[in-house]
């Protein structure tokens, strides 16, 4: 018997019993539970790697079920299927940590394929958790990844959320900057108000003043009545600057001066007004070597950065691909209607060995990409744009037509030498140093060539 442990729960017991038979008969250890309450004691009394249950059941639903799940055991994979899902639903879902989500009636054999790449990445994750702190609010960390460094991550946000300290995240772009800000708010206390994101380096310099901070009527042409800033807007909640780095420096003192009062101006304002806003930075940009050139402020780097936080690129955390990658097929196939099952052996090599200049931002483009140009069935190498298939990818031929009484091979290949060497000599003028270059070949053993195949013919003579 297999020792791989599942749980399948489900208040219908006959789809339970139909699911556990099948399971047990692929040569799983199954255990069964009529209820999430019952389900969930046996994953703290016993060692469960999988979890199969289904959304619709009394007491606890299959969401909650899930949250409680990956909070005391992160590491389960938990696969869920409904006969009543929704693009709400299952987003939810996943968002929770669920790995797959099935709807009913489903394919017995599909299940078997997910619940096999269900401990693939059980396996993944486990090596991942092994000796690493649990995070212990991961269902509500919005983003993917199980290599050591993201779990370091996901374990410094949950250590800075529930206080109001000032954050700067740095990473490159597409590494996820406002995933981490958000992950900060919904972890914090601060959750049940506003996230309020901000794009510095989007606004115009002129417009940005107004958009943070607000203006009274009549303050300048076209302010024909007052406005709240977005500080305002994120009063007792979280204010998001992401792109910090690019902006001016007579905004910076304003800001600065809301760092360290605690109240903001309006644009044409009296009077200064209190506010309590928690402020995260972010920046693809060196803000150390930007305050070296003087184009950003000493004092206001050190006040936003009393806790920097660094995103890893991807590049540096490989071993997160195929776990992106799965996610963003299931978010793709449900948005397109398609059904696309997966990348094959040789293009996951090939992208795990690409350097993701874009980070997860171009693997997601890609992966949409992939997902709707495919349609259904698995991605190859083939598939892949060029510019990814890297030394994983190898050359096309073209079929050469046989003759039905067949062929002198060793005569077609002094055949298609010759015309190589031809066309290297005709494409330099018969310079045979550079026609030697042009065929990776030295050019003492290009001439020797020449003098075995007695090439010297008219068409030639220009090849001296």
């Amino acid at each position: 018997m297999n020792e791989k442990r599942i749980l399948v729960t489900d208040d219908d017991k006959q789809t339970r019993d139909l699911v556990a038979t099948f399971l047990g008969y692929k040569g799983y250890t199954v255990l069964q539970a009529c209820d999430a309450i019952e389900a969930l004691e046996k994953i703290e009394s016993g060692d469960i790697d999988l979890v199969v249950t289904d959304v619709m059941m009394p007491k606890v639903n299959g969401l909650e079920f899930i949250k409680r799940v990956k909070a005391v055991r992160p590491e389960i994979v938990a696969i869920v299927y409904s006969a009543f899902g929704s693009n709400a639903m299952t987003e939810n879902l996943l968002k929770a940590g669920a790995f797959f989500y099935l709807e009913k009636p489903f394919d017995l054999e599909e299940l078997d394929s997910i619940v096999q790449r269900g401990f693939e990445h059980h396996a993944l994750q486990s090596r991942s958790y092994r000796g690493v702190p649990a995070v212990r609010n991961r269902a509500r960390i919005n983003m993917i990844g199980e290599s050591p460094k993201m779990l370091a991550l996901f374990e410094l946000i949950e250590k800075v959320a529930d206080s109001d300290t000032t954050v700067l995240i740095q990473g490159e772009s597409g590494t996820g900057k406002e995933l981490v800000a958000q992950s900060i708010h919904e972890l914090s206390s601060r959750r049940n108000r506003n996230f309020v994101p901000v794009n510095c380096g989007a606004i115009p310099d002129e417009l940005l003043e107004s958009e943070l901070f607000g203006h009274v009527k009549g303050s300048f042409t076209g302010a024909v009545a007052n406005r709240i800033g977005r500080f305002e807007m994120a009063d007792k909640g979280t204010l998001f600057l992401d792109e910090i780095g690019d902006m001016k420096t007579s905004l910076q003192v304003k800001l600065l001066r809301v760092l360290q009062n605690r109240e903001l101006e309006p644009v044409g304002a009296a009077r200064s007004r209190k506010i309590d806003t928690r402020i995260i930075a972010a920046t693809n940009q060196n803000l150390e070597k930007l305050v070296e050139d003087k184009v950003f402020r000493e004092d206001l780097f050190y006040r936003l950065s009393v806790i920097p936080i660094v995103i890893p690129p991807l590049r540096e955390r490989k071993e997160d691909i195929p776990l992106l990658i799965d996610s963003f097929i299931g978010k793709f196939n449900r948005e397109n209607k398609r059904d696309v099952k997966g990348f094959d052996t040789e293009a996951m090599e090939a992208l795990c060995a690409f350097d993701w200049p874009g980070n997860i931002r171009e693997l997601e483009n890609l992966v949409e990409r992939m997902v709707i140009v495919k349609g259904s069935g698995t991605v190859t190498l083939r598939d892949l744009p060029e510019k990814y298939r890297g030394k994983c990818a190898r050359p096309r031929l073209e079929p050469v037509p046989l003759p039905i009484d067949g062929i002198c091979l060793s005569s077609a290949v002094e055949e298609f030498e010759n015309r190589l060497i031809l066309q290297a000599l005709e494409k330099t003028g018969g310079n045979k140093k550079e026609a030697a270059t042009l065929l990776n070949l030295k050019r003492t053993t290009f001439i020797e060539k020449l003098k075995k195949k007695k090439m010297f013919m008219p068409e030639l003579a220009y090849a001296s």
